[in-house]
Order: structure tokens, then C-alpha cells, then sequence
């Protein structure tokens, strides 16, 4: 089974965590919470999940797992300013391993520039953030472009889920 890496820190859309997480998991894929500083309890927006991060992105590397998630929320604004984590996320662009990214993920992919060229869909508050970075945008559930995986909000979550999983 595939090893997938979480990226996460305080703030994220908790069920953009959670549901994801939970599926891929019972889908019986080895999956590893990462942030920019390992142990520390994280909290989603809403205050309904926490988790402890297992491992730093300075402790890990992109070549030890097969995909990458992105939850939204605030987070990945926080961890666009941590060049660990866009360090960590822009070696599965270089790997050309799948990276799928909800919400306001995008702002840690436009970070890894990870998006240049690319169709994506978003949370629509950063799509001129993405199409300035140099990605084309378009408003649908999923939008599938090489290795990136992308969606829009917690409705979406199902298709995403999805995606992802066909993938691994």
C-alpha cells in the first residue's frame, strides 16, 4: 500500500483533515501528519479535530512517500511562511508524485510553485493568486492536471477522496 504524507499546522479545515485522512486510511495506506514541528498538537479552525504532528518536514523527505494532501483551512496560508514544509511539498512536483489539495491549499502550492501551466479548481477567494501564479483556474468539483489533484470545499470531499484514491 502506498505512504501518504498530511501536511498540517493550527487552523485547517477540519473536515478537509478528518474525511480524507479517515478514507485513505481504511483504505489500508500508510499515512504520516506532517508539519513544521514535530509533536506539537494542532487544532482545526472549528475546534472539532486536533491531531499531533508526527514528524517536522525538516525530518522527512518526499522521496520516503508516494502522495501528498493538503488540507485547507488557514493552515496552508501558515505553512506557505515554513521553508521546510515548501521545501518538503515542492519535492513531490520535482518527483512528479501526486499532491492533491483542497480549499485554500493552493496558497501552499503557488508557494512550491506547483502550479504554473496547470488547470486547478479552489476555494474562489485565491483564484487570482493562482491564475497570477500561472495556473489556469475553473470552477468544478475535481480538476485533475498530471499529478496534481485539486478541489474546491468540504462539499467536494467526496470527489476528492476519490480521486486521490484512484491514484494510489
Amino acid at each position: 500500500m502506498a505512504k501518504v504524507a498530511f501536511v498540517l499546522t493550527d487552523d485547517f479545515e477540519d473536515s478537509e483533515f478528518q474525511v480524507p485522512y479517515d478514507r485513505i486510511r481504511e483504505a489500508g495506506h500508510e499515512v504520516t501528519v506532517i508539519g513544521p514541528e514535530s509533536g506539537k498538537e494542532v487544532r482545526g479552525k472549528k475546534g472539532k479535530v486536533s491531531f499531533t504532528l508526527e514528524a517536522s518536514s525538516d525530518e522527512v523527505n518526499a522521496a520516503d512517500f508516494d502522495a501528498l494532501v493538503i488540507p485547507g483551512g488557514y493552515a496552508p496560508d501558515k505553512l506557505r511562511m515554513s521553508a521546510g514544509v515548501v521545501k518538503f511539498v515542492k519535492g513531490f512536483f520535482d518527483g512528479d508524485k501526486p499532491v492533491a489539495a483542497i480549499c485554500h491549499a493552493g496558497s501552499l502550492l503557488i508557494e512550491a510553485d506547483g502550479v504554473r501551466g496547470r488547470t486547478v479548481t479552489s476555494w474562489p477567494s485565491i483564484r487570482t493568486d493562482l491564475t497570477n501564479a500561472g495556473a489556469e483556474w475553473v470552477d468544478r468539483e475535481v480538476a485533475e492536471d498530471r499529478n496534481l489533484i485539486t478541489s474546491r470545499k468540504p462539499d467536494d470531499l467526496d470527489a476528492f477522496v476519490a480521486a486521490v484514491l484512484r491514484r494510489l
